[in-house]
């Protein structure tokens, strides 16, 4: 199933490994970055609208920190203030490959970025320009995933590309299991009902009340990010209509 319409317009999902060092996962990564920002920009030069919503568990994971006695709240807000670090190492990278770059930050903080405002950000994507969304949706409890979702919807985009170290949705971990089965489609009800550990549930319930279709795909692939964005099947997709 091909999910490329005329106009085409999308919200990139990165993890914090996205940016990490391959070798320790850790920390940011610059040509890792500039490999990702390369890929973007031969998107954006591809005709693609281009916005980007980022994690930070490359410099801080929030889940883990309150699991391990830090009050669950502040752990959250520590996680939001780590993508704004990724989220401004990638429109560094992206500047350098002259693509013009916005980032937004759902927590105020105007010596960095811009506050995010949604129609601002529609006006930034027809003029061009990416879009970098950070600190997830600016409160506590809620994953990037989510914000993911949330701000695809709010700007139009026509699909969630879902970053990932992995080829796609499997059955289950294949770097852990050879005998994973990979699926080439799924339907948002599979994601729940399987119990499929792709985005929270609270993500993939946005995007089946909106009809937002969910590409996942292997951000590891050189060329992918760029496939990805221009429509072509790669990865795994998440629609609404029954696989055969």
């Amino acid at each position: 199933m091909v999910d490329a319409p005329a106009r085409r317009r999308v919200l990139l999902k990165l993890s914090g490994e996205s940016f990490a060092d391959p070798a320790t996962k850790y920390g940011i990564d610059p040509t890792t970055v500039a490999r990702v920002a390369g890929e973007i920009a031969a998107a954006r030069a591809g005709g693609v609208e281009v916005a980007v919503v980022v994690g930070g568990g490359n410099i801080f994971r929030g889940i883990s920190s309150s699991a391990a006695g830090m009050d669950a709240a502040s752990a959250d807000y520590m996680g939001m203030l780590a993508t704004m670090i990724n989220a401004l190492a990638l429109r560094e990278a992206l500047e350098a490959h002259d693509v013009d770059t916005r980032v937004q930050s759902a927590i105020e903080m105007r010596q960095l970025a811009e506050p995010y405002i949604r129609l601002r950000a529609i006006r930034h994507l027809e003029k061009g320009r990416v879009v970098v969304f950070g600190a997830g949706t600016g409160n506590p409890f809620f994953t990037t995933d989510t914000a993911a979702a949330l701000r695809a919807v709010e700007v139009g985009a026509d699909v969630v590309l879902k970053a990932t170290m992995v080829d796609g949705v499997y059955d289950k971990d294949p770097t852990l299991h050879d005998d994973a089965v990979f699926f080439p489609e799924l339907t948002y009800l599979d994601l729940i009902n399987r119990e499929l550990q792709v985005m929270d549930s609270t993500a993939v319930t946005l995007c089946k009340e909106n009809g937002l279709s969910i590409r996942v795909f292997n951000i590891g692939l050189e060329g992918n990010i760029m496939r990805a964005c221009l429509g072509e099947p790669v990865g795994t997709l998440v629609h609404g209509t029954a696989t055969g």
